[in-house]
């Protein structure tokens, strides 16, 4: 401790106080990831003895407390209830990083072993260590490779059981809801334009390929290709943006856009 500077000694108490790890290993996690919190807290939550000391029976009573009355599972009321033990909104796309933890087939569903799994991963076997993860699930949202895990998960989470594909209204919450977090500014417009010309649920791929226009195609679509393998429905929505004079030449009429 008297070797680090005030800034890491900072990071040291807030990692120690959200891990609840010892000062000797959350040294090493810090260390580890350039004193980086998302890599340490990766390195830490990831580490199999962490996983260990999840405590079946507490997480057993855990799984109780939101179980329906009526069945075998974790539905709307128990995750209502959930959300308000963590101090989280339902609707706040932690919800959603949460599920992904869990695997989870369904909105507004966990099984057992859905839960007790997604939790036993995460190295929590109670309440207030389900609370203190909440940040570092939040962070998650800020890796790449991770925003793009939860955002391909969200599509089979979000769909009707027994559906192929997404409702257009489901769909169109999840993207305003996604990239809220890692921010596209054509995403209004997306919205705007699937409400105006297609109307229809949308498939498994123009969902994924979507993440890669927003991600490979400058917003001004000085890059775009219109030769390129895009879905027809995102070429249309490139149209649909020239006709109403949303770009000109490269520029975007209405956006300002910084990388």
């Amino acid at each position: 401790m008297n070797k680090l500077g005030r800034g890491q000694r900072d990071k040291l108490q807030q990692f120690m106080s959200i891990t609840g790890a010892s000062e000797k290993v959350a040294v090493q996690a810090l260390k580890s990831s350039d004193w980086q919190f998302e890599g340490a807290f990766d390195l830490f939550y990831t580490n199999s003895n962490v996983k260990s000391v999840a405590d079946t029976r507490h997480l057993e009573e855990l799984y109780n407390r939101y179980k329906d009355p009526y069945a075998d599972m974790i539905l709307a009321d128990g995750i209502s209830v959930m959300c308000n033990d963590l101090q989280v909104d339902p609707q706040d796309i932690v919800t959603l990083v949460i599920s992904w933890h869990m695997k989870a087939a369904t909105m507004c569903e966990f099984s057992k072993p859905e839960f007790v799994g997604g939790l036993q991963s995460l190295g929590i076997d109670s309440l207030e260590k389900f609370r203190e993860r909440i940040p570092f699930m939040r962070a998650e949202m800020k890796d790449e490779q991770k925003f793009r895990d939860i955002y391909n998960f969200a599509f089979g989470w979000a769909k009707e059981k027994g559906q192929k594909s997404l409702a257009l209204d489901t769909a169109i919450g999840m993207w305003q809801l996604l990239f809220a977090e890692r921010q596209w500014p054509l995403v209004d417009h997306w919205c705007q334009f699937l409400q105006a010309r297609h109307n229809k649920a949308i498939s498994r791929d123009t969902w994924a390929q979507l993440l890669e226009f927003a991600r490979t195609v400058d917003p001004a679509l000085s890059n775009y290709d219109p030769d390129g393998a895009w879905p027809y429905l995102i070429d249309e929505f490139v149209d649909y943006l020239a006709e109403n004079g949303v770009f000109q030449k490269g520029k975007l009429a209405d956006w300002s856009y910084q990388h």
